[in-house]
């Protein structure tokens, strides 16, 4: 059991990507990855490049350290009632950075016991620990994936190296291609288009926009 979890923020909002897009949701954004420090003065040389979510510190809103699972837990039950009362199957999604080096097993009995399915964002590099309801892999052009099954693949493209279909060796249910932002955090048309050519030519891909940003909410 990991003593104290760090966790950047903690909110509620509606999922914006992927095969859950619209859905109610808490999101739990740990601090740290594998593949990037955070810090720009190590982004060129880090395996991930374009990431554009700050998962470093812990003043987020809803953020801090949280002494044991129980803890975490209780915050992120929270945090659903909070904002969404008793209704719907209450469903959290575990983010970051990669949220595979600090979420485990326990922390996931402590999410179920309060009634939480447990869905997560990992870049695929990192086991997958029994009882995940959903897993989302994103992988990274340099990055050695672990991670064999998963519910749904997410590319954001284009990378700089290979084709999207190179990941479709993965089993998964939902194949999504997501166009990168530009380095300002504005959506930008070339990728959308770009984004959009690759699934008319292999429609065993779907494109995944992130309807948050468009919507203004977090």
């Amino acid at each position: 059991m990991i003593v104290a979890y760090r966790v950047v923020e903690l909110f509620a909002t509606l999922q914006g990507e992927g095969a859950h897009a619209g859905r109610s949701a808490v999101f739990l954004r740990f601090t740290g990855c594998n593949l990037w420090s955070g810090r720009e003065e190590h982004r060129a040389s880090a395996v991930c490049r374009f990431c554009d979510t700050d998962f470093v510190g812990t003043d987020g809103p809803g953020g801090g350290v949280f002494d044991g699972p129980a803890s975490l837990a209780d915050a992120v039950a929270g945090c659903w009632r909070d904002s969404f009362g008793d209704g719907g199957t209450p469903w959290v999604v575990c983010t970051g950075g990669e949220p595979l080096l600090q979420l485990d097993g326990d922390l996931l009995d402590a999410l179920h016991e309060r009634g939480f399915a447990v869905a997560i964002e990992t870049n695929g590099t990192l086991p997958v620990p029994d009882g995940v309801d959903w897993v989302c892999v994103s992988p990274k052009a340099d990055a050695t994936l672990v991670v064999e099954r998963a519910d749904e693949v997410k590319v954001v493209v284009p990378q700089d190296r290979g084709d999207p279909a190179r990941w479709s060796s993965m089993s998964a249910d939902h194949y999504f291609v997501q166009p990168m932002d530009d380095p300002d955090g504005d959506v930008s048309r070339a990728n959308t288009e770009w984004a959009v050519r690759y699934c008319r030519d292999h429609p065993q891909w779907r494109l995944s926009l992130q309807t948050h940003k468009y919507l203004g909410i977090p």
